[in-house]
Protein backbone atom coordinates (compact mmCIF):
# COMPACT_ATOMS: atom_id res chain seq x y z
CA UNK A 1 0.00 0.00 0.00
CA UNK A 2 1.16 3.56 -0.61
CA UNK A 3 1.82 6.05 2.17
CA UNK A 4 -1.42 7.81 1.26
CA UNK A 5 -3.31 4.67 2.16
CA UNK A 6 -4.10 3.50 -1.33
CA UNK A 7 -3.20 0.24 -3.02
CA UNK A 8 -1.16 0.73 -6.16
CA UNK A 9 -2.71 -0.73 -9.26
CA UNK A 10 -0.51 -1.21 -12.30
CA UNK A 11 -1.59 0.87 -15.29
CA UNK A 12 -4.37 2.50 -13.26
CA UNK A 13 -6.20 5.21 -15.24
CA UNK A 14 -5.12 8.76 -14.41
CA UNK A 15 -7.12 11.96 -14.24
CA UNK A 16 -6.26 15.64 -13.88
CA UNK A 17 -7.40 17.58 -10.83
CA UNK A 18 -9.11 20.85 -11.81
CA UNK A 19 -7.83 22.53 -8.63
CA UNK A 20 -4.17 21.51 -8.45
CA UNK A 21 -3.60 20.80 -12.13
CA UNK A 22 -1.84 17.59 -11.17
CA UNK A 23 -2.44 14.30 -12.98
CA UNK A 24 -2.61 11.24 -10.75
CA UNK A 25 -4.28 7.81 -10.52
CA UNK A 26 -8.02 8.42 -10.33
CA UNK A 27 -8.28 6.42 -7.12
CA UNK A 28 -6.93 9.48 -5.33
CA UNK A 29 -9.51 11.84 -6.77
CA UNK A 30 -13.25 12.38 -6.47
CA UNK A 31 -15.41 12.47 -9.58
CA UNK A 32 -18.11 15.07 -10.07
CA UNK A 33 -20.63 15.44 -12.88
CA UNK A 34 -23.13 18.05 -13.97
CA UNK A 35 -26.74 17.00 -13.45
CA UNK A 36 -29.66 17.62 -15.82
CA UNK A 37 -30.35 21.00 -14.19
CA UNK A 38 -26.76 22.17 -14.54
CA UNK A 39 -25.85 21.53 -10.92
CA UNK A 40 -22.60 19.88 -9.85
CA UNK A 41 -23.04 16.63 -7.92
CA UNK A 42 -20.47 14.20 -6.44
CA UNK A 43 -20.24 10.83 -8.17
CA UNK A 44 -18.48 8.64 -5.62
CA UNK A 45 -19.36 5.40 -7.42
CA UNK A 46 -18.17 6.88 -10.73
CA UNK A 47 -21.25 5.62 -12.54
CA UNK A 48 -23.28 8.73 -13.34
CA UNK A 49 -23.47 9.74 -17.02
CA UNK A 50 -21.76 12.85 -18.28
CA UNK A 51 -18.31 14.36 -18.48
CA UNK A 52 -16.31 13.61 -15.36
CA UNK A 53 -14.80 16.53 -13.45
CA UNK A 54 -12.07 15.37 -11.08
CA UNK A 55 -10.82 16.94 -7.85
CA UNK A 56 -8.12 15.60 -5.54
CA UNK A 57 -9.50 14.00 -2.39
CA UNK A 58 -8.32 16.92 -0.29
CA UNK A 59 -10.45 19.52 1.44
CA UNK A 60 -8.25 22.43 0.39
CA UNK A 61 -8.41 21.36 -3.27
CA UNK A 62 -12.19 21.06 -3.20
CA UNK A 63 -12.58 24.39 -1.42
CA UNK A 64 -10.40 26.01 -4.09
CA UNK A 65 -12.44 24.44 -6.89
CA UNK A 66 -15.62 25.85 -5.36
CA UNK A 67 -14.18 29.27 -4.55
CA UNK A 68 -12.76 29.88 -8.03
CA UNK A 69 -15.66 28.23 -9.88
CA UNK A 70 -13.29 25.77 -11.53
CA UNK A 71 -16.15 23.33 -12.16
CA UNK A 72 -17.43 25.52 -15.00
CA UNK A 73 -14.02 25.41 -16.61
CA UNK A 74 -13.80 21.66 -16.16
CA UNK A 75 -17.28 21.16 -17.61
CA UNK A 76 -16.61 23.64 -20.42
CA UNK A 77 -19.93 25.30 -19.62
CA UNK A 78 -21.50 27.45 -16.93
CA UNK A 79 -22.63 25.28 -14.01
CA UNK A 80 -24.19 25.78 -10.58
CA UNK A 81 -22.19 24.73 -7.53
CA UNK A 82 -24.34 24.01 -4.43
CA UNK A 83 -23.33 25.94 -1.33
CA UNK A 84 -23.14 22.66 0.58
CA UNK A 85 -21.13 20.70 -2.02
CA UNK A 86 -18.37 19.88 0.47
CA UNK A 87 -20.91 18.56 2.97
CA UNK A 88 -22.67 16.57 0.26
CA UNK A 89 -19.38 15.01 -0.81
CA UNK A 90 -18.39 14.15 2.74
CA UNK A 91 -21.80 12.59 3.38
CA UNK A 92 -21.76 10.31 0.34
CA UNK A 93 -18.14 9.29 0.97
CA UNK A 94 -19.00 8.43 4.57
CA UNK A 95 -21.95 6.33 3.45
CA UNK A 96 -19.83 4.57 0.84
CA UNK A 97 -17.13 3.78 3.39
CA UNK A 98 -19.49 2.45 6.05
CA UNK A 99 -21.26 0.32 3.43
CA UNK A 100 -17.94 -1.22 2.34
CA UNK A 101 -16.95 -1.96 5.94
CA UNK A 102 -20.36 -3.53 6.54
CA UNK A 103 -19.89 -5.80 3.52
CA UNK A 104 -16.40 -6.70 4.73
CA UNK A 105 -17.83 -7.63 8.12
CA UNK A 106 -20.43 -9.88 6.52
CA UNK A 107 -17.69 -11.53 4.49
CA UNK A 108 -15.60 -12.25 7.58
CA UNK A 109 -12.90 -9.70 6.77
CA UNK A 110 -13.67 -7.22 9.56
CA UNK A 111 -14.14 -7.33 13.31
CA UNK A 112 -15.00 -4.78 16.00
CA UNK A 113 -14.32 -4.52 19.71
CA UNK A 114 -11.08 -4.00 21.62
CA UNK A 115 -10.31 -7.64 22.41
CA UNK A 116 -11.07 -8.98 18.92
CA UNK A 117 -9.08 -6.22 17.26
CA UNK A 118 -6.16 -6.71 19.63
CA UNK A 119 -6.21 -10.45 18.87
CA UNK A 120 -6.14 -9.85 15.11
CA UNK A 121 -3.26 -7.40 15.53
CA UNK A 122 -1.27 -9.83 17.69
CA UNK A 123 -1.83 -12.65 15.20
CA UNK A 124 -0.77 -10.47 12.29
CA UNK A 125 -4.16 -10.95 10.69
CA UNK A 126 -5.20 -7.30 10.78
CA UNK A 127 -4.03 -5.12 7.89
CA UNK A 128 -6.10 -2.03 8.67
CA UNK A 129 -6.85 -0.52 12.07
CA UNK A 130 -9.95 1.64 12.34
CA UNK A 131 -10.54 3.79 15.41
CA UNK A 132 -13.29 6.30 16.14
CA UNK A 133 -12.19 9.92 15.90
CA UNK A 134 -14.15 10.72 19.05
CA UNK A 135 -13.04 7.69 21.05
CA UNK A 136 -10.92 7.81 24.22
CA UNK A 137 -7.29 8.54 23.36
CA UNK A 138 -6.19 6.44 26.31
CA UNK A 139 -8.10 3.42 25.05
CA UNK A 140 -6.98 3.90 21.45
CA UNK A 141 -3.33 4.17 22.47
CA UNK A 142 -3.38 0.55 23.62
CA UNK A 143 -3.60 -0.68 20.02
CA UNK A 144 -1.15 -0.20 17.17
CA UNK A 145 -0.99 0.15 13.42
CA UNK A 146 -0.44 -3.22 11.69
CA UNK A 147 3.03 -3.88 10.32
CA UNK A 148 2.95 -2.73 6.71
CA UNK A 149 -0.70 -1.75 7.11
CA UNK A 150 -2.75 1.38 7.65
CA UNK A 151 -4.55 3.29 10.36
CA UNK A 152 -7.63 5.44 9.81
CA UNK A 153 -9.40 7.59 12.38
CA UNK A 154 -11.75 9.49 10.09
CA UNK A 155 -15.04 7.94 11.24
CA UNK A 156 -16.91 8.73 14.44
CA UNK A 157 -17.98 6.04 16.91
CA UNK A 158 -21.54 6.29 15.62
CA UNK A 159 -20.44 5.93 12.00
CA UNK A 160 -18.24 2.93 12.82
CA UNK A 161 -21.14 1.51 14.78
CA UNK A 162 -23.35 1.82 11.72
CA UNK A 163 -20.79 -0.12 9.69
CA UNK A 164 -20.68 -2.93 12.25
CA UNK A 165 -24.38 -3.03 13.02
CA UNK A 166 -23.99 -1.56 16.49
CA UNK A 167 -24.89 1.68 18.20
CA UNK A 168 -21.27 2.65 18.72
CA UNK A 169 -17.84 1.20 17.89
CA UNK A 170 -14.42 2.56 18.87
CA UNK A 171 -12.08 -0.12 17.49
CA UNK A 172 -12.28 -2.07 14.25
CA UNK A 173 -9.89 -4.04 12.06
CA UNK A 174 -9.83 -5.48 8.56
CA UNK A 175 -7.90 -8.43 7.21
CA UNK A 176 -6.29 -8.57 3.77
CA UNK A 177 -8.48 -9.59 0.87
CA UNK A 178 -12.14 -9.08 0.15
CA UNK A 179 -13.05 -5.41 -0.10
CA UNK A 180 -10.23 -4.19 2.13
CA UNK A 181 -8.35 -2.43 -0.67
CA UNK A 182 -11.53 -0.55 -1.54
CA UNK A 183 -12.08 0.36 2.11
CA UNK A 184 -8.55 1.78 2.27
CA UNK A 185 -9.09 3.82 -0.88
CA UNK A 186 -12.38 5.32 0.27
CA UNK A 187 -11.09 5.91 3.80
CA UNK A 188 -8.12 7.83 2.37
CA UNK A 189 -10.52 10.05 0.43
CA UNK A 190 -12.71 10.75 3.44
CA UNK A 191 -9.62 11.37 5.52
CA UNK A 192 -8.50 13.98 3.00
CA UNK A 193 -11.79 15.82 3.31
CA UNK A 194 -11.93 15.61 7.08
CA UNK A 195 -8.26 16.37 7.60
CA UNK A 196 -7.95 13.43 10.02
CA UNK A 197 -4.54 12.19 11.08
CA UNK A 198 -4.09 9.04 9.04
CA UNK A 199 -0.38 8.51 9.55
CA UNK A 200 -0.19 6.72 12.87
CA UNK A 201 -2.40 5.34 15.57
CA UNK A 202 -2.77 7.16 18.85
CA UNK A 203 -0.30 4.92 20.65
CA UNK A 204 2.22 2.32 19.56
CA UNK A 205 2.99 2.24 15.87
CA UNK A 206 5.03 0.42 13.30
CA UNK A 207 6.37 1.66 10.01
CA UNK A 208 3.73 2.29 7.39
CA UNK A 209 4.08 1.08 3.85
Amino acid sequence: MTRGGRTKIRDEAERRCIATGETQPKGGLIRFVVGPEGQVVPDVLERLPGRGIWVSADRAALELAVKKNLFSRGAKMQVTVPADLLDQTETVLTRRLTDLIALSRKGGYAVAGFEKVKSWLAEGRAKVLLQASDGSERGKSKLWTPEGGRFFGCLTATELGLAFGRQSVIHGALAAGGLTARVVEEAAKLQGLRKANGGTAAGKDTKNA
